[in-house]
């Protein structure tokens, strides 16, 4: 008996070690570059020690970029949340919807760059949703969608999350279908309506995978770039200027790849204080109780 866990260790152990020494010697060569003045790839460079990350954590425009990526986490996490939660419900309580099951990953496995031609197509002035627009009277003008600050981050916050909701639906469908259909029949025995079987049956029994996918979803909507990038490049001026897109343009706009890998390193200890903070309060408390 004791052997199968060994033996399960032993095959694992080549892959991990591989991925633990290519990830120890990626932060390691970052790290190097952060003390560096390097501009270029490869280039000449010399140790400035933290004067990089001095310049980083006072220059205005790093800071602007991480609140301009608080709210655009922020809205991604919402908006994925109810669409998730809201889809997940119409799968698990309808049958006729089964079918839907397949379609509804469509966008998650849609290529990004497909994704953004599609909604270029979509939202711009002869596209089939200014048509919709002006047909109903809400608009006599088309709009400008990527044209203004707040309505490009909106609208770039919308495709996103209908990009990503579909991941959230199948993990909260498959949870809502682990719940036993003792508890649920016996909720609506006693009388209880649906919104109630779902606020105090439901709800509560999905909060370890609610707890998880609050804790992912906002690891990945800081690292999204592709999306944004193609779609505005961080525009207009620095309206959905996001802290990827910051950093690529440090280090490939700016040449400036130290000062680049220093902002990448405070963005990840700010992450990773998020993580600490997480776990640490009660939102983390169903992820503990689960290990």
């Amino acid at each position: 008996m004791n052997r199968h866990p060994l033996l399960a260790y032993g095959l694992l152990a080549p892959a991990l070690l591989w991925l633990g020494g290519v990830l120890l010697a990626s932060v390691w060569y970052l790290i190097g570059q952060s003390l560096s003045n390097e501009r270029v790839l490869g280039g000449e460079r010399e140790f400035v020690g933290l004067a990089q990350y001095r310049e980083v954590l006072l220059d205005p425009s790093f800071w602007q970029a991480g609140w301009r990526t608080l709210l655009w986490v922020v809205g991604n996490v919402v908006l994925q949340t109810v669409l998730s939660l809201g889809a997940a419900l119409l799968l698990y309580r309808s049958r006729r919807l089964a079918w839907f099951n397949i379609w509804v990953v469509l966008p998650w496995i849609v290529p990004t760059v497909v994704a953004v031609i599609i909604w270029r197509w979509m939202l711009s002035s002869i596209g089939i949703v200014n048509q919709a627009i002006q047909a109903v009277g809400l608009s006599q003008e088309p709009v400008a969608f990527f044209g203004s600050g707040t309505v490009a981050l909106l609208t770039l916050m919308l495709i996103n999350s209908w990009k990503f909701f579909p991941l959230g639906t199948v993990i909260l469908v498959a949870a809502l279908r682990s719940i036993p259909a003792t508890l649920v029949e016996a909720a609506r025995v006693d009388g209880a309506s649906e919104a109630q079987v779902f606020w105090r049956v439901q709800l509560p029994l999905l909060q370890p995978v609610m707890y998880v996918l609050g804790l992912v979803g906002p690891l990945w909507a800081v690292n999204v770039f592709e999306l944004p990038w193609l779609l505005t490049r961080g525009g207009p001026g620095d309206a959905t200027l996001t802290w990827p897109l910051h950093i690529y343009l440090e280090a490939f706009g700016r040449f400036e790849i130290g000062l680049a890998a220093a902002a990448s390193l405070v963005v990840s200890l700010v992450l990773m204080g998020f993580v600490g903070l997480y776990l640490k309060t009660g939102w983390g408390r169903a992820l503990r109780e689960e290990q």
